[in-house]
């Protein structure tokens, strides 16, 4: 008699598929950022219609997340490394959620009270409840990072266990769900608002993180349940062992474990003692703060993916994206939103096709050669943007001064809201006579060579990224994966900030070929230092492949040296 397992029918296989451990995670992350992205579209479009069509709100807001982020990933890192993950995934849930729920009420008071709350004490009603908008936003912000740490950079990987091919897939996944709702969600929550008001979009976005809050609440706690390599970290493994190892080493002492535990808890007590007298003292939580912002950027620089890591970071260094600035250029070269919006749906179906390659590649090639063939095919995509700078239509002219204003050089007293993000961090209302219409362009191939070389690097990008967080997720420590993660966060949004601050510096589409140039050079320096963490892991690799080779062949070669 042969013992055969029953095979599964096709129905269980769906059934189990459908309650396992990724799928929850996946569910889980399409509603957390489905909400995310609702958000995030919605809070700049609020900001800008209540400071009266300016864009002042929004470069506060857009500073004050990057510069939160950047002062702080390292310690968030550390929080979630120094406490339980269901702990640590609950709190962030709740207070991303509740900090949306509570800006999304604030913000519905202010759009119906405006006028009233403009006239109290000279507007300075107003500008607290400005404050508090921005405030609360960056803690659901901060939060939402925190989220995306335990979930994307933790969860995941203790999932998928020791299989490497199924962290490539889970990550891949996730990627195409942030593809999905990187288009779908803002579209949803713009035609709540176009075809409603604001204070509609508000009411729609806190109760939607309402409803979704408690849904992604309850799929944590069964991936949770279902995964018990989750309930243990690597410090607590190791405190674990020891309690293990203590009794034993009494014993063979003659000492029984109360006497023992006696000195040592003494001790942990007077330690406790000395702490909490310290905790007392606001200095001490400032030093704190600071030796973990040092210690976790020292730590992250003494990783062995630290020019992988770093290379990821400066491929955000760039104006070649579908954000505010490109979309804002494009309007200037005569693109209307309907052909935008079908150049963004080319763009995320071109990201799901790296993604999808990305796994593809991984199985025959390796994790890091696939991280070598993504750079070099977003760098040789990108040289179609390079040589739009000077094709024909482009209005590259270095003799036009860069600190001259869009407004008043292209498109006189022209009243287009959407071309606003090109002056990120300028104060410059849109409350001017009627529009202007724009000349024609004479040739639109520099805006075509533009945005296919954008839409094709992102093959090559998204490839890239996965690469990236997958060799972060198997080469760092599960003890410091919060922290190093946190640093990496830091170090994108660095390089984020400083590429607004360069578009802020030459806002004018003379000046957006050199933009561009720009751009390509801090991606190509970005898979340098790629390069050569992938020389310096696989160079010595295939040096000593290639000794043993040589060294098999001459033993296997006559002894022509020793007869001569």
């Amino acid at each position: 008699m042969e013992n055969t397992a029953p095979k599964k029918t096709c129905c269980e296989s769906v059934q189990n598929f459908f309650t396992s451990a990724k799928f929850l995670i996946y569910m889980g992350h399409a509603l957390s950022t489905w909400g995310d992205r609702m958000w995030n579209f919605a809070v700049a479009v609020f900001l800008v219609e209540l400071y009266g069509n300016s864009l002042l709100l929004t470069a506060v807001y857009g500073l004050v997340v990057a510069g939160s982020v950047l002062l702080l990933g390292a310690n968030i890192g550390n929080w979630v490394d120094r406490n339980p993950r269901l702990k640590v995934a609950q709190t962030s849930l709740l207070v991303q959620n509740s900090c949306v729920i509570v800006c999304g009420v604030l913000l519905m008071l202010v759009f119906h009270f405006k006028e009233q709350l403009s006239e109290l004490y000279n507007g300075w009603i107003l500008t607290v409840c400005y404050i508090l908008v921005i405030t609360i936003a960056n803690i659901a912000n901060l939060a939402s990072t925190a989220t995306s740490i335990t979930i994307q950079r933790d969860w995941v990987v203790v999932v998928a266990g020791q299989d490497s091919s199924s962290l490539a897939d889970m990550n891949a996944t996730v990627r195409i769900i942030d593809q999905l709702t990187n288009i779908l969600a803002p579209m949803l929550v713009g035609q709540i608002m176009a075809f409603g008001s604001h204070f509609i979009g508000c009411g729609f976005i806190s109760g939607w993180n309402l409803c979704s809050m408690c849904v992604e609440y309850a799929l944590l706690w069964k991936v949770y349940q279902k995964t018990p390599a989750l309930a243990v970290k690597a410090g607590q493994k190791e405190q674990q062992e020891l309690k293990q190892l203590s009794p034993q080493k009494d014993m063979e002492n003659g000492q029984s474990p109360e006497e023992s535990s006696q000195p040592l808890m003494n001790e942990v007590a007077t330690v406790n003692a000395l702490n909490s007298s310290k905790e007392r003292g606001c200095c001490y939580q400032v030093s704190e703060h600071l030796h973990t912002f040092k210690s976790g950027w020292v730590s992250y620089y003494n990783q062995d993916i630290f020019f992988a890591g770093m290379s990821l970071a400066f491929l955000y260094m760039t104006v070649l994206g579908f954000d505010c600035i490109t979309t804002g250029y494009a309007y200037t070269q005569g693109l209307n939103g309907s052909v935008l919006s079908l150049l963004m749906g080319a763009s995320a179906v071109s990201g799901i096709c790296g993604t999808v390659a990305f796994t593809w590649v991984r199985k025959k090639c390796g994790l890091i050669r696939t991280g070598f063939i993504a750079g070099m095919i977003q760098l040789s995509c990108l040289m179609l943007c390079v040589s739009s700078v000077f094709a024909p239509g482009s209005p590259f002219d270095l003799s036009v001064s860069p600190f001259q204003d869009l407004y008043t050089h292209l498109m006189g007293e022209q009243t287009l809201p959407e071309a606003d993000h090109i002056l990120i961090g300028l104060n410059v209302t849109t409350t001017t006579p009627p529009a202007q219409e724009l000349p024609p362009l004479q040739s639109y191939m520099s805006v075509s060579l533009l945005f296919a070389g954008v839409i094709a690097a992102r093959i090559g990008l998204w490839s890239f990224d996965l690469t990236v967080t997958q060799l972060i997720q198997e080469n760092v420590v599960e003890s410091e994966r919060g922290v190093i993660n946190g640093v990496q966060n830091s170090m994108n949004y660095l390089l984020d900030l400083l590429h607004f601050i360069m578009v802020i510096l030459a806002p004018n589409p003379e000046a957006f070929g050199l933009l561009v140039i720009i751009s390509v050079s801090f991606v190509a320096m970005g898979h340098m230092m790629y390069f050569r963490f992938a020389f310096k892991s696989l160079g010595s690799r295939l040096f000593l492949c290639c000794s043993l080779e040589q060294k098999v062949e001459t033993d296997d070669s006559p002894s022509l040296p020793t007869t001569v």
